[in-house]
């Protein structure tokens, strides 16, 4: 840290010294110069002006930043002031993620990881967005506002195109039955049978990013009706409605470890008393139907089940006679633990929280499970058997049916166990030595100076981004599209990537995460401020092109993680080549079609 820091502090004065490069000189102003004032930088404090030697624009003028920081109006001038403030804004998002995370370790999940962390995250976005068009004539908003379009809508794009196929590429792993294999690549580069998966979690965040583009749709209906009297009401409505999903989403992540640990559980007792049902009925009751031919549950074969545990009779089962049961229908075969197994079945059944389960207790707990696994979908489905004990008359049919579902069932069930319960352990190691007062005290520094230089190199970095687009006569847009997320995501970026190149499903579960979280960040966070912007200074909203690639590519790649948990190695080139297609998408629409 304290190396980056060094080095960010030298390039700041390196900036402020302009003249030890060799592409700017100095020389005092006289009368023979005024003709060539566009190659002019002033320093801001004494009445000398530096001259950069490079190729210069037809404008002949450039507004200092603060008063004192250096703008120049020539392309190499500009290209060195670009990259080293985008390179402090780099610093900038470095400093608040080695923060977050510091933060996360004292404090632990819950309100710091879903709400502070996915906000730290966007920061220095959302400054540069804000800054875009908060300063200057209405005029001037108008013009640079396009950066912070440009700067939305390429971190979207480079998060869910060139950073999602590169992690698919990196952390690729054999695949088998749909499922990587950790630390396992033998297969190449092969296009189907190489790839990574993720658990059903990653779907999930998937599916808020889809739902994360409402606002955009909101923004975008007055252009649909083509109307312009109700624009600013539009965007008025996209703004609130931004911030009521930002608010659902961070409270969703503060609430996702405990909704998350509630479907595992649930999952595992669904295993559990498949087990118990299935293992029953092969030991002691073959012929026995779990189904009456109504569809409802056979309260003679519940009884029997718990007969056959309360083995003294006295009505009640105690957690002795349900572990004697287990073992006797050796539950030791699987891979669930004797203990385990009693404890989540007398948790489920034992409703009066007496330690005993008596038989009404489990009637109701065994009728409830099959009613729910009713709705299980496919070929062998209880709805399918349902059907059948309506219109066969043979039992012993009915029993090869039952028999054959209960098969079917059980490794679909530990298929949805295991895309719930990848595992959440990393192999970061916490580096020890430091007292937890010392870890606060720098995580506190660290988003304390992440926040401070996001805040100032923000608008320098705006302003030469303008300059160099007056410069160049390249749009604006285009330049802050390509060249300011990899200054703000490149920190999360590089990662992301390192973190996907252990090739485990647990990181790449992390890892894609990740990259929908910050996709939805930008989509409301970020998308909030650039609302805000507009409706506060009445600036106008003319960025149907640039919005319909943002959509098309939360969308598609939204669409397709939301039903899938394994993204073979193709699916890694279709990412990566939605990146210059949105490029091409953007300028055909605005300088082809005049969209804006």
């Amino acid at each position: 840290m304290s190396n980056q820091l060094t080095f960010s502090l030298f390039l700041f004065f390196l900036i402020l010294c302009g003249p030890t490069y060799g592409f700017i000189t100095h020389r005092p102003l006289s009368s023979s110069s005024l003709s060539s004032q566009s190659d002019l930088i002033s320093d801001g404090v004494h009445d000398r002006y530096f001259v950069l030697d490079g190729l210069s624009a037809e404008s002949s003028t450039c507004d200092q930043t603060y008063g004192f920081l250096p703008c120049t109006t020539t392309v190499i001038g500009n290209i060195f002031l670009i990259a080293v403030y985008g390179y402090l804004m780099f610093m900038a998002a470095s400093y608040l993620s080695r923060g977050s995370e510091l933060l996360l370790q004292i404090l632990g999940p819950g309100i710091i990881g879903g709400l502070f962390l996915p906000i730290l995250g966007s920061l220095p976005d959302a400054l540069l967005i804000l800054v875009s068009g908060l300063s200057g004539t209405t005029e001037t908003a108008q013009s640079q506002v396009s950066i912070g379009m440009g700067l939305l809508a390429g971190s979207t794009v480079m998060l869910l195109t060139v950073l999602w196929g590169s992690c698919v590429i990196v952390g690729k792993c054999d695949l088998v039955d749909k499922v990587a294999q950790d630390a396992t690549d033998t297969k190449g580069f092969s296009l189907t049978e190489s790839g990574v998966s993720t658990d059903i979690w990653t779907s999930y965040a998937a599916r808020m990013m889809v739902i994360s583009i409402i606002p955009f749709l909101i923004v975008q209906i007055p252009q649909l009706l083509n109307s312009t009297s109700g624009r600013r009401l539009a965007v008025l409505i996209g703004l609130i409605a931004s911030l009521l999903l930002l608010v659902s989403y961070c409270l969703y992540q503060v609430l996702q470890p405990w909704i998350q640990r509630r479907k595992i559980e649930y999952v595992k007792l669904k295993r559990v008393i498949l087990e118990l049902l299935s293992r029953y009925l092969k030991k002691y009751g073959p012929g026995m139907l779990l189904l009456r031919v109504d569809s409802e549950p056979n309260v003679e074969t519940i009884k029997k089940l718990y007969s056959t545990i309360d083995t003294n009779g006295d009505g009640n089962i105690s957690d002795t006679e349900l572990r004697a049961f287990i073992v006797g229908i050796h539950f030791e075969e699987t891979d669930l633990h004797h203990n385990d197994v009693v404890e989540k079945i007398m948790k489920y059944f034992d409703t009066s929280h007496n330690s005993r389960i008596e038989e009404k207790e489990f009637i109701d707990g065994i009728s409830t499970w099959l009613k729910k696994t009713k709705r299980t979908a496919g070929p062998y489905s209880l709805i399918r058997f349902f059907k059948l004990t309506k219109r066969v008359e043979d039992q012993d049919q009915l029993v090869r049916e039952q028999e054959q579902w209960l098969k079917e069932l059980n490794p679909r069930v530990r298929e949805q166990e295991d895309l719930l319960d990848v595992g959440v352990q990393s192999d970061e190691v916490v580096e020890g030595g430091e007292s937890s007062k010392w870890t606060s005290i720098k995580a506190v520094l660290l988003l304390f100076l992440g926040t401070i230089i996001a805040a100032a190199f923000a608008d320098p970095l705006v302003d030469a981004v303008d300059n160099f687009s007056d410069a160049t006569s390249i749009p604006a847009f285009f330049i802050s599209f390509i060249v300011l997320p990899f200054a703000t995501n490149s920190s999360e970026a590089v990662s992301a990537i390192i973190f996907s190149s252990r090739s485990k499903r647990t990181t790449a579960s992390l890892t894609f995460s990740e990259i929908y979280g910050a996709a939805s960040m930008n989509n409301l966070l970020c998308l909030a401020v650039f609302l805000a912007l507009i409706y506060i200074r009445d600036l106008t909203w003319d960025f149907s092109a640039e919005v319909l690639v943002i959509l098309i590519v939360c969308i598609v790649m939204g669409l397709f993680a939301s039903f899938r948990t394994h993204f073979p190695l193709w699916t890694s080139i279709v990412a990566i080549l939605l990146y210059p297609f949105s490029l091409v998408l953007i300028y055909v629409l605005d300088y082809v079609f005049g969209w804006s």
